[in-house]
């Protein structure tokens, strides 16, 4: 597999984005088995959680008592009109003042109750949002490289920021106002009971039309919701590679291509989310509809118990609110499924990515420095184990020499650094490091012993120090500096505004490119590492600044196994020894005055060069 030019990129741009209208065949969303692994996942949060519960329901069991105490109000007032009316009696204000004050305290208590549940809970969410955040930080530091060269970058972003953020928004509004919601309904149908069981059996009869409008609405939402929450993160992979690849789209007038490409996958989202919006929206007026059927029926009949004298007419007013209070929360739970449905769809993304195959582990042994002898054995290997990229590939490199690989786009030539970095295992044979095989070394200290300049030059928002620095974060300024000399930068970085303290913006795109190239240099000579790679270090930049490259990469190279990738074959002239490939064997290895004398496929490589004009 070779580091693509940049039209292989827009191509590769192209295909991710042709591929993203298509929708994904997903199993069906395991919903009870997302929401064990959640609750799991919160179970050190129990103890906030058991609290959150208990501050609910004694605020909840407040706000439920008011009605009934208020309804004593409203009775004592409406017999003392009735005995003023019949001249035999007063209003008794003194007493109602009394249930209006013990009414207003019980409030209070109910609001303190609910705001302190509030605030823990928002603290478990804020917990949850961080502890997720960070396993996944964590977790993509143990992945595969074949999981990041098989994705979207936007797809995975969106992992980690939307879905997170989705899951902790839902997780603060559901459990809050389910548990409120339940504890509603039950105390509520306590209390209607207790008050009348005729009118509490009218309110039961419009249960099962409740019971059946949320059924409906969570059939036909639940598949809404998840494709909303799938084609988010493939929006989010195509915006993230239409401005990655910017200069490309606008090279290739690729601009139409990617707005329609945006579009249809904008539109599949647009008629999911809307889909998703409208029918759990119709929940609210079509519940109010009936709820107010309810009304009517509770009307004419508590009148006709107020005639008969079953209960006083505080007790119509108290139901009333509390037949409000019952299908207003019945109302809020069919909200909350919703609720549940986005939060499933987003915690189940969340654990796909923390269910990820990671990189294997095993008990590997740890080294401490590399003279550097590189021995290929037999080595062979597929990214796909029925297309095999590298056949059967065999050579010995002793410690501090230059190897050249050369070979045509595809021979596999970044391949066999992949596999001697274990970003991926050999399929067969084996790959030591003095004489050690590198499958019993483990990977991090295997990678401490190697130092990188790639084509693809990767520098962060922060100041020239800083970057390079990344190399070695102990090094002194001292050490810094004389890296930077090695590299042939120091009197370019000297006539910079602030110098070695200057912030490089987030692509350092306020430099050239031969510049980031000899910075990423610096950074590699600070490394020290007994072995480096240099991976078409050179093929970004002109023929000066590919000079003043080399001869910072004939400092960096001093001493150390090197590996020179390259297609610029006039750059590893100098090399102790090259290896050509073709179709993931060698075919030639020599010096290069010896292959150039075999005239065979090296020379054929290095004298289309020429004949192009490229060297």
């Amino acid at each position: 597999m070779e580091k693509n030019n940049s039209t292989q990129n827009t191509r590769k741009t192209m295909g991710h984005s042709s591929r993203a209208i298509r929708p994904a065949a997903e199993k069906p969303k395991d919903f009870k088995g997302t929401m064990r692994k959640l609750l799991g996942y919160m179970a050190e949060f129990r103890a906030s959680i058991f609290a959150v519960v208990f501050f609910s329901i004694v605020g909840t069991l407040f706000a439920i008592v008011g009605p009934m105490i208020l309804s004593i109000a409203i009775t004592e007032l409406a017999d003392g009109m009735i005995a003023m009316h019949a001249g035999n009696g007063s209003i008794n204000f003194e007493r109602i003042g009394t249930i209006l004050l013990l009414l207003v305290g019980l409030y209070i208590l109910s609001s303190v109750f609910l705001f302190v549940q509030g605030w823990i809970m928002s603290g478990v969410t804020q917990k949850t949002e961080f502890k997720l955040r960070k396993n996944m930080s964590e977790k993509i530091g143990r992945m595969p490289m074949k999981y990041f060269e098989s994705r979207a970058v936007g797809e995975i972003l969106s992992r980690i920021t939307n879905d997170i953020d989705t899951l902790g928004h839902s997780i603060n509004q559901s459990l809050i106002q389910l548990i409120s919601s339940i504890f509603t309904v039950v105390g509520v149908l306590i209390m209607m009971l207790l008050i009348s069981p005729l009118m509490t059996l009218i309110v039961f009869i419009i249960l099962p039309i409740s019971a059946a409008l949320i059924s409906i609405s969570v059939k036909f939402s639940q598949r809404y919701f998840k494709e909303q929450q799938q084609y988010l993160g493939k929006i989010n992979g195509q915006v993230e590679e239409s401005i990655s690849g910017y200069s490309e789209v606008k090279l290739f007038n690729y601009e139409d291509k990617a707005i329609m490409d945006f579009t249809e996958v904008n539109e599949v989202m647009f008629s999911s989310a809307w889909k998703s919006q409208f029918i759990s929206g119709l929940m609210h007026p079509i519940m109010n509809f009936v709820g107010n059927l309810g009304y009517v029926g509770i009307v004419i009949s508590g009148g006709i118990l107020v005639f008969r004298g079953s209960i006083g007419i505080g007790a119509i007013q108290a139901f009333v609110q509390y037949m409000r209070s019952f299908t207003h929360p019945i109302a809020q739970i069919a909200q909350i499924t919703n609720l549940f449905q986005s939060m499933a769809a987003a915690a189940e993304r969340v654990f796909e990515f923390l269910d990820e195959e990671e990189e294997v582990q095993t008990h590997e042994n740890e080294v401490g420095s590399f003279k550097g002898q590189v021995a290929f054995d037999h080595v062979r290997f597929g990214y796909d184990p029925d297309k095999i990229v590298i056949g059967d590939f065999s050579c010995v490199i002793e410690p501090g020499q230059t190897i050249a690989i050369v070979g045509p786009t595809g021979a596999g030539k970044t391949t066999v650094v992949k596999l001697l970095m274990r970003f991926y295992d050999v399929s067969s044979g084996n790959i030591t490091i003095d004489g050690l095989d590198i499958k019993s070394i483990g990977r991090e200290s295997l990678r401490k012993q190697m130092g990188m300049v790639l084509q693809d030059t990767w520098l962060f928002n922060g100041s020239i120090r800083e970057n390079i620095r990344y190399g070695k974060l102990s090094a002194s300024d001292e050490d810094v500096i004389a890296a930077a000399k090695a590299a042939n930068i120091h009197r370019f970085v000297q006539t910079l505004p602030g110098g070695y303290d200057m912030e490089l913006n987030e692509d350092a795109t306020n430099i050239s490119q031969g510049q980031k190239q000899l910075l990423t240099i610096a950074r590699a000579i600070l490394a020290n590492k007994p072995i480096l790679i240099l991976d078409e270090a050179t093929s970004n930049v002109d023929t000066r600044t590919e000079h003043q490259i080399q001869k910072a990469m004939n400092n960096l190279m001093k001493g150390r196994t090197s590996f020179v990738i390259a297609h610029r074959l006039s750059t590893i002239r100098d090399a102790d020894w090259i290896l050509v490939m073709k179709n993931g064997d060698i075919v030639e290895q020599g010096k290069h005055e010896d292959l150039l004398a075999k005239n065979g496929f090296y020379a054929e490589l290095y004298n289309s060069q020429f004949d192009d004009g490229v060297a």
